[in-house]
């Protein structure tokens, strides 16, 4: 993530489990070769069961959660139930595709469980929108990929996925300048909902893995 209007620097991952979603990232927020933050959050809980990941500006990826979150509020209080997947990453990719000609400089993974199970989605700064099993975006993706290509299946559940995910950013933050300074967690499952691990949490997993 980097507080210019270009896709540079991050790496983001989302698992789909048997049992529900988990997101990961690392920390690090970058200002060309700058590192501006170490301590950039980039998980967010747009609703109760459904959170996403961004890679990109700062100042776009803020806003376009707002727009989001505010939106699926929305459809909450209109229609007196949650917002399914696919609806929210229908309702995000509409408005990527609003503003094409002046977009968000954002890469965003979408997903949650709802009544048909776990789902996420990839979409782009225009609006694409693509449903996968396992996605990475940002700097380290190549990196990340390696990984989830190893050690991905569709039979983990979310605590094994977990570890997979946090294995893929720290592959990332070894040999990408632009990710590091820690990782970040977040679990979506029926029944917990959304979930962000604690920093003691995630240092026990690493701590475990190596």
């Amino acid at each position: 993530m980097n507080d210019k209007n270009r896709l540079e620097g991050t790496t983001t991952v989302g698992l789909t489990c048997k049992d529900g979603v988990v997101f990961a990232t690392e920390k690090r927020a970058t200002m060309g070769n700058l590192i501006a933050h170490k301590v950039a959050d980039k998980i967010f809980k747009i609703d109760d069961h459904i959170g996403t990941t961004i890679a990109g500006a700062v100042s776009d990826a803020q806003s376009l959660m707002k727009y989001i979150s505010a939106e699926v509020a929305l459809f909450r209080l209109r229609n007196g139930k949650k917002i399914n997947v696919e609806a929210a990453a229908t309702l995000t990719s509409n408005i990527l595709h609003s503003s094409r000609f002046h977009p968000f400089f954002v890469q965003t993974l979408l997903g949650g469980v709802d009544d048909k199970g776990p789902a996420l989605y990839s979409l782009d700064p225009t609006g694409g929108v693509v449903k996968d099993l396992m996605i990475a975006t940002g700097s380290g993706s190549p990196m990340a990929y390696g990984v989830l290509e190893d050690r991905y299946s569709e039979d983990l559940y979310v605590e094994e996925g977990i570890d997979v995910a946090i294995r893929a950013i720290k592959s990332a933050m070894e040999r990408d300048a632009f990710s590091g300074n820690g990782v970040l967690v977040a679990t979506i499952t029926s029944e917990e909902g959304f979930k962000k691990l604690s920093k003691e949490e995630v240092d026990k997993k690493i701590k475990d893995i190596n």
